[in-house]
């Protein structure tokens, strides 16, 4: 799986680039290696990056992984301060390799972000001002065990959604934002950002006609004037 540029290593210290080495020198060495959970740390911020480094090459249970070998990572953990577009681009590109669980190490998620997270394969979440090396440890063995875990606050907001996707589908003339596609709720916040057609195609790598379907099939779904009906809409819900 290739990393997009501003995915790769930091190549010096000064070069702000997401990151998935965890430097030599740091990199644990165990002779019952194959007992440890092999982990690929991927963080925004060069200082997040190190942070995370440093907290679990110090447990023997854990692997860290360099770039060279992050794709064969049992737990591919993601450090971030928020999730925008080339977060959920990263985490869709780990989704796609079956060799790897993702985790995510988050400051803040905004409103919907919870569901595009798990719509993009994330198993697990952690808040960073939760993310001591105990409560890091239990995330990472937990992915690797095939858990999942949530913040309870996380939880409840994530047993809502489920519920009100059953009433969805017990009564189908409900209007409700829940049931959006990841595509379809990215292009409708792409809409709320002032973007027409054509940059929204260029911006998605859709063409200019598969956009224009997308948002009608949106509007005619859920009985919608026009597009900045479903933008209102979608704001006042907490879908983007």
């Amino acid at each position: 799986m290739t990393c997009p540029e501003q995915y790769r290593p930091a190549v010096s210290a000064t070069t702000p680039r997401l990151s998935v080495q965890a430097p030599a020198a740091h990199r644990t060495s165990h002779p019952d290696r194959q007992d440890q959970v092999t982990v690929a740390v991927y963080a925004a911020d060069p200082v997040l990056h190190v942070g995370v480094v440093q907290q679990l090459r110090r447990r023997p249970e854990v692997s860290l992984l360099d770039e060279a070998d992050a794709e064969h990572a049992q737990v591919s953990l993601v450090v971030v301060d928020s999730v925008d577009d080339d977060v959920t681009a990263l985490l869709h590109r780990l989704r796609h390799n079956t060799a790897t669980r993702t985790g995510l190490v988050v400051g803040t998620l905004g409103a919907g972000a919870l569901q595009r997270v798990i719509e993009c394969g994330v198993s697990a979440v952690l808040r960073r001002a939760e993310a001591d090396q105990d409560q890091l440890l239990h995330l990472v063995l937990a992915i690797a065990n095939g858990e999942g875990v949530l913040p309870g606050d996380l939880l409840g907001k994530l047993l809502t959604h489920v519920g009100s996707l059953q009433r969805s589908a017990l009564d189908p003339r409900s209007l409700s934002l829940s049931t959006l596609t990841t595509r379809e709720a990215d292009m409708l916040r792409l809409v709320s950002e002032g973007l027409d057609t054509v940059e929204i195609a260029r911006k998605t790598a859709y063409s200019e006609r598969t956009v224009k379907n997308v948002l009608h099939e949106i509007i005619t779904r859920l009985q919608l004037r026009n597009r900045a009906h479903a933008v209102g809409y979608a704001l006042r819900n907490g879908l983007i």
